[in-house]
């Protein structure tokens, strides 16, 4: 398989361009989109004009996840009412909600025969629901025609209207996830209209009605490692079960810089530090997104277990590859 051709020198200091930004290391390897897997889901994706947060969102993981027959599906449009300095998906006014979408989702879902699925949307904040109808008719829709593959919904945070949000618990989907994104102290900046409290209080919520609940943060905006810890202790405080750390890449010159190219090293202290604050699940490294691996994301002490399995074969001096 084809890599693209980004890696600069191997070193684990930060190289500066000319032009004073940080060049991309030698750990942050993409692979090309290719083989007969990937092209059978972009046929699907195209025939059923669906929109998928893999192409909106350029995520580097595109090609190993549709290699694998799976992939992120994005409901209610791909034009989203909100403007957040660090994604790819174009901000304006959206169209006419499609009330025929839950079906094709659904159909999608049953041709690619994938066991585990992933539903993301854009914000829709002129919509009086916040498009949560659509994402219960989506979510029931998914589950009628696919009652054996298990769902992840990563949700707007709907302004924090909770009837909006027992929507999603009503439905009922296995996992239910809100990202962070960031920081407090960086929130305002990096997700514009939204509020760090209001998307703990979104989580909250979730988990007390019921749900799995996970979220995912974004590593190389300017946050410290202080802050990260802290934003831990607050989502631990909430008794979130998952959470995704990676890092943070420029989709385009317009969208906020790439302060620093965090070394794997921090990551893997994080996974630590994750595991240790009680979450049951932490995927931390610096091509990990929101929904990579996320079929793993579902099974309750999976995650945890692994983590302690390591820790033990550490102590008895065993590499587990």
């Amino acid at each position: 398989m084809q890599e693209l051709p980004i890696v600069t020198k191997t070193t684990e200091e930060t190289i500066v361009t000319a032009e004073g930004r940080p060049k991309k290391p030698n750990w942050l390897r993409v692979k090309l989109p290719i083989g007969e897997s990937y092209k059978h889901v972009r046929n699907l994706v195209d025939t059923h004009k669906l929109h998928t947060i893999c192409e909106s969102g350029n995520c580097p993981n595109m090609g190993e996840c549709w290699g694998a027959g799976t992939a992120t599906f994005m409901i209610l449009g791909n034009t989203c009412t909100r403007s957040c300095g660090f994604c790819a998906v174009a901000t304006g006014r959206p169209d006419a909600v499609d009330w025929d979408e839950p079906q094709r989702v659904a159909e999608a879902i049953h041709l690619m025969k994938v066991k585990h699925a992933v539903l993301t949307s854009v914000d829709r904040d002129e919509l009086r629901d916040g498009g949560s109808i659509i994402w219960y008719n989506t979510i029931k829709a998914v589950k009628s025609l696919n009652p054996d593959t298990t769902l992840e919904t990563l949700v707007p945070d709907f302004k924090g209207q909770v009837e909006n949000i027992q929507r999603i618990i009503d439905a009922a989907p296995e996992v239910v996830s809100h990202n962070m994104e960031t920081v407090e102290r960086l929130t305002r900046q990096v997700r514009i209209q939204a509020k760090y409290r209001r998307s703990l209080e979104v989580l909250k919520v979730l988990k007390e009605g019921g749900m799995r609940t996970k979220t995912g943060l974004m590593l190389g905006l300017g946050e410290t490692k202080e802050e990260v810890i802290q934003t831990l202790e607050d989502l631990a405080a909430v008794n979130v079960d998952v959470i995704t750390i990676g890092q943070y890449l420029q989709p385009t010159q317009k969208h906020l810089p790439v302060h620093r190219f965090v070394h794997p090293d921090e990551f893997a202290e994080l996974r630590e530090i994750g595991y240790q604050l009680g979450f049951d699940y932490v995927e931390s490294g610096p091509l990990v997104r929101s929904s990579y691996h996320s079929e793993r994301h579902v099974f309750e002490g999976y995650g945890r277990k692994k983590w302690m399995e390591e820790k033990e074969a550490k102590e008895a001096g065993i590499f587990l590859g």
